[in-house]
């Protein structure tokens, strides 16, 4: 269980998170939507260390991380163990192979064994369908397989959740797709997955739990299908914008 109490953030005196109290629970899929300008990516980045929450607290595995902090760098590389982010550009290491790209991590951060690292990632190309761009390197992907080998990347770091932040925003909608069927997939098979996205349909498919966020503030937080099905004005004018 992930649980978020408490927490504020503000940029020059800018309120872009207040108040936020949410739970995700371990082996579902939560989709984080919302108007942009939300706060909807600053929580992601918060819940990875990469934004500094004001105040509040996060605990996960029964750990509970204070806000404002001062993180040791073991300490803060202890608890970013538990999560690994999705970024919309991708960010491969354009001088490394797509096999190269999977191991770094698991060999650098996490000190496994080259052999043991290299073998997993072959099966993780293979559950994301690239087992046969091992040996490519990032420029001659597409789009979407780029995405594909950053979840097998995120993946080989076995992490407690999985972060997304607007995975398919710089593909094309069939590109797209394939990432969205990758996503999918790992829903369906219990990994634990939060998702900014403004796709409505994904959301609605592969989503366990929606968390809508308007003005820094939590305005729903619950199962997907109560969500779609909602009476809220709110709620169906913003859904209504996909249709």
């Amino acid at each position: 269980m992930l649980r978020l109490t408490n927490i504020a953030k503000s940029f020059d005196g800018k309120k872009i998170l207040e108040d936020v109290n949410l739970e995700f629970a371990s082996g579902k899929t939560t989709v984080i939507i919302g108007p942009s300008g939300s706060g909807k990516s600053t929580m992601l980045r918060i819940i990875d260390l990469l934004e500094v929450a004001d105040s509040g607290s996060i605990e996960i595995d029964e750990k509970k991380l204070d806000f404002p902090t001062n993180l040791s760098f073991a300490k803060m590389r202890e608890y970013r163990s538990h999560f690994s982010m999705v970024f919309q550009q991708f960010n491969l290491f354009p001088h490394k192979t797509v096999l190269e790209n999977v191991i770094e991590g698991p060999i650098v951060v996490k000190k496994q064994d080259k052999a043991q690292a290299i073998h997993k990632a072959k099966e993780l190309l293979a559950q994301v369908g690239l087992s046969e761009k091992a040996d490519s390197y990032p420029k001659e992907l597409s789009g979407g397989q780029m995405q594909r080998v950053a979840i097998a990347r995120a993946l080989a770091m076995q992490p407690s959740y999985i972060l997304y932040d607007e995975p398919t925003s710089a593909l094309d909608p069939e590109l797209a797709q394939e990432v969205l069927s990758v996503i999918q997939t790992l829903a369906k098979e219990g990994k634990s997955q939060i998702i900014v996205t403004h796709n409505m349909s994904f959301a609605q498919k592969a989503a366990d739990q929606i968390v809508f966020i308007e003005g820094g503030k939590v305005f729903y937080s619950g199962l997907s299908e109560e969500f779609f099905a909602s009476s809220d004005e709110r709620i169906q004018r913003f859904i209504s914008q996909f249709e």
